[in-house]
Order: C-alpha cells, then sequence, then structure tokens
C-alpha cells in the first residue's frame, strides 16, 4: 500500500528541511565529533531520524526547547526517564534542598527518606522489602545475581527482544530457525549467552514449559508487557500460566517493571494482580534522578538471610558506591509522594487513551493496515495489524524508513517520540492540547505518504 519511492522522496524532503532549521544542532554536533566517541555523550544518542541529534536548551514538562530556539511537545520523556514530567517542582525543591541546604549527595549514610520510599514502593508493588541502584540495568543484575545464590541454578530465562538494560544475560533471541542465539550487534559478549541464558517467545507458554523442565533456570526475567520493541501486550491467561509454571519448575519471577511502570502507580504488577518474587525497577520512579531499586517478597528475603557465605556488604557483587544515595533517595521520596501519583497516572492514562483513540480514526480514515497498542500512559503506532503478538513478529514488523519519514516529519513540525520506536508517553504535565497537536501533524504527515 504504501508506495516505497514516494516514500523515500518525502523521507529526502524532510531530512533536508531538518538540516535547514537546526543549524545549530548540527554544528554542535561536528564540534562534538573531535571530542565525543561517536559525537555523543552516549551512543544511542545516535539513533536519530535526520543524520544528527538535535541539541537541548531547556526541558521543562512536557516541553523542551532545542539549541535552535524550537520547542517541542515531548511525548519521548527521555524514554520513560521523565515520566513525571521535566524537572517536576517537588522533585527540584527535594534535591536542592538535599543538595544545597543540607548537602550531602553521597556520604554512604543512610536517611529517613529511604525507609518511606521502600514503603510506598511495598505499598504500589506489594512486595515489603527494597533496596536501591542508580540503574534499572543494576538493579536486574543485583537480582539476577540473588536468584543465583538462593536458588543454586545457573540460567536466566528472558522473552525474545526483550528490554532489561545492558544486561549481558538478556541479549539473546529466538533465531529465524527457532535456535536460541546472540541478539544481532550483541558488543564483546563475555561468553555466548546461550551459556548462561534461555529464551522464548513472549506469549509461548509451551515453550516457557519446555525450558524451564530442563531445572536449570534460576529465574524468568521479564516485562509484563514487552515495551522496547514496540508494546506486545499479554494474552489472556498468559501471565498467570507464567506465574503457575515457575512456582512449578521452582524458578523464581523477575517482573521488571521500569517501562511497564506505564500501567498505573504500581505498574502492571498492581493492575494486573500478578505476584513476581522480584520487582525491578529504574528510570522514572527518580524524576529524571539516576534511580533505581529491586524489591523482594518475605520469602526470598528470608531464604537469603538465611545462607551463609554471601557477601552482600562489599565485595559480593551485589551493590554499588553510589547506590541508595542521598540524592537519589530524596528524589524517589518527591516524585512518589507529589508527582507521580495515583491521581496523576489516572489522567495520565486518559491521555494515553484519547492518543490511541486518535491515531486509530487516522489510520481508519485512510484505510491502513496498521494498529495502536496501549499500555497505560504509553501508547504506540505499529505499521501491521493485528498487532504483534511477540518480540520476532514484533521485529518483522519493523519499517524504518517509514518510522523515520514519521520522526523527522513530526520534529520539522514540534512533536518529539521515543526515537527506538514509535511510542508515545503522558506526563503529569502533558495535555490534550498536547495530544491534539500529535494527532494534527500525524494526520498531515500520513495524509501525504498516501496521496
Amino acid at each position: 500500500m504504501i508506495d516505497r519511492t514516494h516514500l523515500a522522496r518525502l523521507l529526502d524532503r524532510e531530512r533536508g528541511l531538518f538540516r535547514e532549521r537546526n543549524p545549530r544542532s548540527a554544528a554542535a554536533y561536528e564540534q562534538a565529533r573531535g571530542h565525543l566517541f561517536g559525537g555523543v555523550p552516549m551512543t544511542w544518542m545516535n539513533k536519530t531520524a535526520a543524520g544528527f541529534p538535535l541539541y537541548l536548551a531547556e526541558a521543562h514538562g512536557a516541553r523542551v526547547t532545542d539549541l535552535d530556539g524550537h520547542e517541542y511537545v515531548d511525548l519521548c520523556l527521555g524514554d520513560t526517564g521523565a515520566m513525571a514530567g521535566h524537572s517536576p517542582r517537588a522533585t527540584v525543591e527535594a534535591v536542592a534542598d538535599r543538595f544545597g541546604r543540607l548537602g550531602g549527595a553521597t556520604v554512604m549514610m543512610p536517611t529517613e527518606d529511604a525507609a518511606w520510599v521502600g514503603a510506598e514502593l511495598g505499598r504500589r508493588f506489594g512486595l515489603p522489602y527494597w533496596s536501591f541502584s542508580l540503574t534499572a540495568t543494576d538493579a536486574n543484575r543485583w537480582a539476577i545475581r540473588l536468584a543465583r545464590a538462593i536458588t543454586g541454578r545457573p540460567k536466566i530465562l528472558v522473552n525474545s527482544y526483550c528490554y532489561h538494560g545492558s544486561v549481558d544475560e538478556v541479549l539473546i533471541v529466538v533465531g529465524p530457525d527457532g535456535r536460541q542465539v546472540s541478539r544481532e550487534g550483541n558488543v564483546g559478549a563475555p561468553v555466548d549467552p546461550t551459556v548462561t541464558s534461555r529464551v522464548v517467545e513472549f506469549n509461548d507458554l509451551p515453550a516457557l514449559e519446555r525450558e524451564l523442565a530442563y531445572g536449570d533456570v534460576a529465574a524468568v526475567l521479564m516485562e509484563p508487557a514487552l515495551t522496547n520493541i514496540g508494546i506486545v501486550l499479554p494474552e489472556p491467561g498468559y501471565l498467570e500460566g507464567v506465574r503457575e509454571l515457575t512456582r512449578r519448575h521452582g524458578s523464581l519471577l523477575i517482573n521488571d517493571e521500569t517501562h511497564t511502570f506505564s500501567a498505573g502507580p504500581g505498574g502492571c504488577t498492581k493492575a494486573w494482580d500478578l505476584r513476581p518474587d522480584i520487582v525491578t525497577i529504574g528510570k522514572a520512579v527518580g524524576g529524571g534522578i539516576p534511580s533505581g531499586g529491586y524489591g523482594l517478597s518475605a520469602e526470598v528475603a528470608a531464604r537469603i538471610e538465611a545462607m551463609d557465605g554471601l557477601d552482600l556488604i562489599d565485595m559480593g557483587g551485589v551493590g554499588g558506591t553510589l547506590a541508595g544515595n542521598p540524592l537519589s533517595v530524596a528524589a524517589m521520596r518527591a516524585t512518589l509522594e507529589h508527582v507521580l501519583t495515583d491521581d496523576a497516572f489516572t489522567a495520565m492514562t486518559e491521555l494515553a487513551t484519547r492518543f490511541a483513540k486518535g491515531v486509530e480514526e487516522i489510520i481508519g480514515d485512510h484505510g491502513l493496515p496498521w494498529s495502536v497498542s496501549r499500555l497505560g500512559a504509553r501508547a504506540e503506532y505499529r505499521f501491521t495489524s493485528p498487532a504483534p503478538r511477540n518480540g520476532g513478529e514484533s521485529n518483522a514488523a519493523g519499517d524504518p524508513d517509514l518510522d523515520d519519514y514519521l520522526h523527522v516529519y513530526l520534529a520539522n513540525r514540534g512533536v518529539l517520540l521515543t526515537p527506538f520506536h514509535n511510542m508515545a508517553l503522558m506526563s503529569p504535565a502533558t495535555t490534550e492540547a498536547d495530544v491534539d497537536r500529535h494527532h494534527e501533524v500525524f494526520a498531515a504527515a500520513v495524509a501525504e505518504l498516501v496521496a
């Protein structure tokens, strides 16, 4: 249905317009190439639809302004890291008070805020004992170590095309022939991931049962819904089946709620009444300040405490000098207490519903075989219908040129999506007008595409 030659012309036009609009960002990028590896502070910032990244000048609420003075409706929100909005007032005030008035960004001493945050995360996710990190990647690494320690088993099982940060064990997929292989582009893997991991497709209970039957899986590490390969929702009964199978085969269940936190105040775990053994989280929980953590069930905590020989204090491989620092914990408390509240999630979810409905109407008006998936405050459009049911299908449905066209078209008209896929995230600062502006530009982009 899409004329690829026409798409190529449109994409070339939009990239040219992007270059014309953003000379200061282009100049900053060229200058940085002499000092920064890849020309950016972190190499993933090179994921751009137009050849160079926009450079940030300011960010407040659901708006960002680039170096050339263009303001954008930000539906990317730091790929979830800024789901609370950019620099939310309560978080800014708490961080300024901690760092400026009280002092002490990192002193290797606890603060009273930490117990409050642990209790609040326990209320939201249903797990009573928490420990903190600075990233969800570290929370996942440490949770994996604890799972191996208490089960005595070597392997971790994940879903194909999952995302759990840069954890070595998760960079494994189900290949086209059904075999388990290292994910394409895996950089400097310490060992072949098939040595440390097993992998199955999301929504595939028979495959999960087959792999767990080997008896060597310490834990299933999963998102309750896939997010980073595009939103893939669980089919009815799937998550209940995962929980039953993990218990039957003696494997722990770790829910990574870093992205699926969008489902509600307690993520999918609370919204769908899940019962994991461990929950990991990061990104949004600190309102943009590096923060993360893992929560343990009472049973898992007791099993760990009953084991002799685990060094959980110094060099046992769990923890970090800066983890749980006063600044990070103050940010988490302020964000959870005042910004990402129960009421805020209700409003954010309503906006995401508005977003999804509007996109569906535009797609339907043009008879496109696309679909929309939504997870609480997060929504995404896909270039296939029905929506993919697992990571492999979702990966196969990707269309990089179409992604780039829509991303750069939107950016040229003041709307930002997540650069890795077509995800739009709502924050407490996002408005109906922001959503409607996306629809206005998206409708124009689609109309030109199918003309």
